[in-house]
């Protein structure tokens, strides 16, 4: 399986793009008061780019060897997907007020921020990691 490891990664980034664009996109009109972000058929989209970011991150998993997660990045990174997928409940759903749903909002787009930036930095700091060669 190793021989499509650049045809996955490439999906999930794609698809882990488009969950965080979604995301932010319903979030932004749910807060705005427009009634289209619950729709069946746009909680379905979300849904299915979900599960598929999911079954491609664990394919990944599968494949790759375990000594790139020694440093601790992955486990914060899902750690951190946890505390988004929380969030973003609490914005679209579970929220009491419109602030605080508003304030669950950009905790949800920073984590997501920081997830991104883990991945791409492969270190349990992301962005926050200062490499001095």
């Amino acid at each position: 399986m190793i021989e499509f490891y650049p045809q996955i990664k490439h999906a999930h980034i794609g698809l882990a793009l488009a969950s965080g664009a979604l995301f932010a996109l319903r979030g932004a009109a749910a807060l705005a008061g427009m009634r289209w972000p619950h729709w069946l058929a746009v909680r379905w989209t979300s849904w299915s780019v979900d599960t598929a970011l999911l079954t491609a991150a664990l394919m990944l998993l599968t494949i790759l060897p375990g000594a790139l997660y020694a440093n601790g990045w992955l486990a914060v990174k899902v750690t951190l997907i946890v505390v988004y997928v929380v969030l973003g409940v609490l914005t679209l759903k579970r929220g009491r007020s419109r602030g605080a749903r508003a304030g669950f909002y950009v905790a949800a787009l920073a984590t997501f921020a920081m997830i991104y930036s883990i991945a791409r930095a492969h270190h349990p700091l992301g962005f926050l990691h200062v490499h001095f060669a």
